[in-house]
Formats: C-alpha cells, structure tokens, sequence
C-alpha cells in the first residue's frame, strides 16, 4: 500500500480550445473535472496501475465532498482531515500543440489545529505502508517546516518518504532524510542556487541534495529523460513520446511507477519514465493503466553523458513556474501541478 499525503488538493477541471487568445470568448472542443493536487495524483497513477492506495488530505465545502467522491470512484481509500476553508478549484486551458495554461487558486488557510490533526492522520494510517509520498505545495497556515516535521515522525515510526515539493520546504526537509525527493530541472536548480546547463549539472546538483540529507534523488528533466542518483551513483534514462496532449500529473504518474516498482534502482527509475510517457499522451490528468505503458521503448544507462547540453536549460533559479510546453522525451513537469 501507498500512502500519499497532499496538503493542498483541489478539483482540476480541463478546457481543450483550439488557440488561447487574450479577452475572446472561447468554446472549448472538450472538458473534464479530475481530482488534484500532486499526492492525489500519485494515488490515482498507482491505482490506475491496480496497486492499493490511501489519500490523506484536508476537505473543506462542497468541493471537498466532490473530491473525495471522485477518487472513490476511482477507487482510492481516502482519509479526509475536516478543515473550515473551502477546498480550491483549479483551471487548466489545454491548446493542441500540448501548450498548457493554468490558473491555480491559493486554497484555504489551515489552522494549527487542523495542521496537527493532518499529521495525526498520516500517522494512524500509515500502518503496513510500503511508502509515504508527500507531494505538493503547502497552503496557508503551514510553515515551511512542516513537511520537515512529517518526515521525521514518519521515520521514528519507520516509514520509507518520498518527497515531492519545492522551495523553502525542500531545503526544510532535507535536514531529515527523506528516502527519496523528486525535483524538475527549475527546482533543483533552484535547490541548489545555481543553473544547470548540462546534464553533468543535474547530476551534480543532485549530488549535492544527497550530500545535504536527501538519500536518493530523482530528477525529472523535461524532453531530455530523468535521472536517478543514489548510493550506487546515477543513472541516466528516456523515452520517446509521439505526441504530447497533457502533461499536468505526469510528473506525479512517474512518481507512482517509481514507487511502485519498490521505489529504488535501476528498475523503479525504468518504470518512472513508462509512466511519465503514458501519462503525457493522455487528455487533462488522466492517468495510465498497465495497457498505456511501453516499457520496452524506456533507455536506461549508467554511462550518463555528462556533457550532453540540456534541451530546456535552467539559467537561473526561476522564482515563478513557466507554462507547460509540448516536448519530445519523458514526463516534463515544468510548471508544477500543485
């Protein structure tokens, strides 16, 4: 089982327009409604793999109610944390070139109370799971420490965490160990302070996350593949993908084939990238099932071409997302779904 923990979920509703243009009235050609937030797409990626999974969230309003409806439906336990604020709505503009425009609501304000009763939850439901996944931005209400603090309760309880998040609460959390943390290119540029022009940069910066407490890491890097860098050093691994339709949750379905695959070497990091390249060629956060997956097209490599110049360089550490782009590889996460 799978516990995955998401501070600040939403309900995601996707529009697919033929082109997005500024002050017009739109149509859109096709639209759905998904849960979201990182962690509960995780849990839809491993359930949509046949895994069991359990969400730990907050709900608040109607909207709350929705949420945790459609993920029963999907077939997802879910172990909902009451708060007063209004679980938020998310809006996604999808164009067909795979351009991909969102609008991300802040959430509610959580209180201490209610901070303190969502780490409780994760500890009573984290009997007899394989790993934590916590994902995702923190709303209003919890300090940048918090993540920091979940790992290490989950820890002295003897829990495996993989964490997914960015900023002040990455660097936070990196003083407890968490078993695993999943950056994109921005982020662990922005972990690091530096840009990352070359894939020996990634490798590098990753290196130096581990040095700073994380135990392994796992890089997503857009159309170039992703990168594993643990104990046993890195390893470098693609796919190609025919088309792009929507990359929101792709990340996050990488994240799920990791982890579902034991969550460590060479074959989690292979089962990564299959899900993230399923997962871009599916409409709105649709995640994949085992009949999505190509397995056989996934490269792994521990010959990392250090020099090879990344397709989507990071000049800098962005302190704002970019918009989603179309591209030719592996899951690329780039403006966080969060």
């Amino acid at each position: 089982m799978i516990l995955t923990v998401t501070p600040n979920p939403s309900l995601d509703r996707t529009y697919e327009i033929p082109v997005l243009e500024r002050g017009a009235v739109l149509r859109a050609t096709a639209d759905r409604i998904d849960p979201g937030g990182k962690g509960v797409n995780v849990s839809r990626a491993v359930a949509a793999a046949g895994h069991r999974t359990l969400a730990v969230l907050p709900l608040g309003g109607p909207a709350g109610a929705a949420l945790a409806g459609l993920l029963r439906d999907e077939g997802i336990d879910v172990a909902g944390v009451p708060v007063a604020g209004q679980t938020r709505s998310n809006i996604a503009v999808a164009e067909p070139d795979g351009t991909l425009t969102k609008i991300n609501a802040a959430g509610p304000e959580l209180t201490a109370d209610e901070s303190e009763a969502l780490l409780a939850a994760v500890a009573e439901h984290s009997t007899g799971a394989e790993w934590i996944a916590c994902c995702g931005s923190l709303p209003r209400g919890l300090a940048p420490e918090w993540y920091a603090e979940l790992v290490a309760r989950a820890h002295r309880a003897g829990a495996r965490i993989a964490l997914d998040t960015s900023g002040p609460s990455l660097t936070a959390a990196l003083r407890e160990r968490p078993d695993i943390v999943k950056p994109n290119a921005e982020e662990l540029a922005q972990a690091v302070g530096r840009p990352l022009a070359t894939l020996g940069d990634a490798v590098e910066a990753a290196e130096e996350l581990r040095r700073r407490g994380a135990r392994a890491v796992l890089a997503s890097l857009g159309a170039d593949g992703q990168l594993l860098v643990d104990a046993d050093g890195a390893h470098f691994a693609g796919a190609p993908v025919a088309a792009v339709r929507s990359n929101v949750g792709a990340g996050d379905a990488s994240l799920a084939g990791f982890l579902a695959a034991g969550g460590s070497g060479v074959p989690a990091l292979a089962a990564a990238v299959a899900h993230g390249a399923a997962a871009v060629q599916l409409p709105g956060s649709l995640m994949p099932t085992p009949s999505d997956l190509a397995p056989e097209r996934v490269t792994v490599t521990a010959e990392v071409p250090l020099g090879r110049a990344l397709t989507e360089p990071v000049p800098d550490a962005p302190a704002s997302p970019r918009p989603h782009r179309p591209h030719g590889g592996t899951a690329r996460k780039g403006a966080r779904d969060e």
